[in-house]
């Protein structure tokens, strides 16, 4: 599979690889990406609002839109290893798959679909084609026809416009520092907002601001924890918490499992380069 020979690359930020070590399961992760992800190795179950799927080796599924649902993985026992390679689906390649379709698109349709591997052959050929070659306006544009493509499947929720929050703005923003100390002016000088106005926002979409810092360092975390080898006590620093024991608590709390259940920590030295 032309796809596994891709992920044995090192990831450059156009695409990445989750691995597993262990079976685990999480409770609750929120997918704030539209990605299609590809399972290489071992096998994945996804449950949420509207889908309750298992994935196995060559199986494709698709983040449609942002959305919280409990996930297992399971490594493959010949490998002992699992891996999916995750292609986010970037505003621009989705501004021109909009352009180009001329339709309007709805939020109907399950947050998470699982697509045959054969439907979207072609277009990830090409896709893979582009990023061998490093000819970036290749891959992109056969990202596009791969939007368009599964738009032609029936889902077309994937075109709609992610209605704007004030929590997924301030999600946004932590996720480029998590490690930084944020506080309420840093936001309320990004968005123009006085503190009250902030508070009483967040209140309405049933947030407050602390549990959104939180929510935001926990997803780099666990990004972290899925592509890396870090120990725990880097990806604890990384993602904003200077103990160890507070991160893993969080964590757990969170996600209902320890961080060190995912079988990738560790296995590097404390080296973060």
């Amino acid at each position: 599979m032309q796809l596994e020979v891709l992920a044995e690359q090192a990831p450059n930020g156009i695409y990445a690889c989750v691995y597993a070590r262990r079976e685990h399961g999480i409770r609750s992760a929120r997918l704030n990406q539209r990605v299609l992800a590809v399972v290489l190795h071992g096998c994945k179950h996804l449950r949420g609002n509207g889908f309750d799927m298992h994935r196995q080796r060559g199986q494709v599924f698709v983040i449609t839109r942002a959305t919280q649902c409990d996930a297992f993985n399971w490594p493959a026992p010949e490998s002992g290893l699992y891996l999916t390679l995750m292609l986010p689906l970037c505003d621009e390649v989705l501004a021109a798959a909009r352009l180009l379709r001329m339709q309007p698109a709805t939020p109907q349709g399950a947050a998470i679909v699982g697509v045959s591997l054969d439907d979207l052959h072609q277009e990830l050929n090409a896709w893979v084609d582009g990023m061998h070659r490093g000819d970036a306006t290749s891959a992109r544009l056969a990202l596009t026809a791969l939007v368009l493509r599964l738009c032609t499947l029936g889902h077309t929720q994937v075109l709609a416009p992610a209605p704007p929050t004030l929590a997924d703005a301030i999600r946004e923003q932590v996720s480029t520092q998590p490690e930084r100390n944020w506080r309420s002016a840093d936001f309320e000088a990004a968005l123009a907002l006085s503190g009250a106005t902030l508070r009483r926002r967040l209140s309405a979409e049933n947030t407050t601001l602390s549990d959104t810092i939180t929510e935001a360092r926990l997803t780099h975390a666990m990004q972290l924890l899925y592509t890396t080898r870090w120990p725990i006590k880097t990806v604890a620093a990384r993602s904003g918490y200077r103990s160890v024991s507070s991160f893993s608590q969080r964590f757990r709390q969170r996600y209902g499992l320890e961080p060190a259940a995912i079988g990738n920590a560790g296995m590097a030295s404390d080296a973060t380069d």
